[in-house]
């Protein structure tokens, strides 16, 4: 996927993944367990997680390298426009490294192809700090047509514990969430994971 590719998809408003607003099972974990520090949201899009985030007290930006995606969220939230952050997940300065206590994966890893799913684990170790959580909502099981490949590219629960396993990653917490968006009833799984 390029950044054309993405950045089209808004432009063309072919944008499935958006449903308005933050994802019920993240939002519903982030009620409950209250995190605080400096969080990302990789791939944020028009920034509905984000919103969320800061709205419990989270110190909360969201990356996206959709400059469309970026211009929009700023759009929607202008009263957090400097917590879009346009650029490339795997192409961040030094000084990210072991910037955020919290990150929150919803549906960035989903959109990739299968074969960076290592360099994505890589980028968000380099960007915990040891100890911080990686707080996901994992598209284990999307629907998809006869013959659709993806993206979404669900990722099974073996491959999910083999991305991110020890001795970097612990499981914090893992269960079926209680809430989804309607149609996604028992395809993501929320876990979280601790960073080493």
């Amino acid at each position: 996927m390029t950044l054309t590719h993405w950045d089209q998809c808004y432009l063309d408003n072919q944008t499935p993944w958006d449903k308005g607003m933050a994802s019920p099972p993240l939002e519903e974990w982030v009620r409950s367990q209250q995190p605080k520090g400096c969080a990302l949201v990789p791939g944020c899009g028009i920034g509905h997680d984000v919103a969320m985030l800061v709205s419990q007290g989270v110190d909360a930006y969201g990356l996206d390298i959709s400059p469309t995606a970026v211009t929009r969220a700023q759009a929607a939230y202008p009263e957090l426009a400097e917590r879009f952050l346009l650029g490339d997940l795997f192409d961040q300065p030094e000084d990210w490294t072991a910037r955020y206590d919290l990150i929150c994966e919803h549906t960035c890893l989903c959109a990739l192809p299968p074969e960076l799913r290592p360099a994505y684990e890589q980028a968000i170790a380099r960007y915990l700090r040891p100890g911080g959580l990686l707080a996901g909502i994992w598209f284990i099981n999307p629907e998809m047509d006869p013959g659709e490949t993806g993206p979404p590219f669900g990722i099974p629960m073996p491959e999910l514990n083999a991305l991110f396993a020890a001795p970097t990653w612990s499981v914090y917490l893992d269960h079926l969430p209680n809430l989804a968006y309607p149609g996604r009833e028992g395809r993501e799984r929320l876990r979280v994971l601790r960073r080493a």
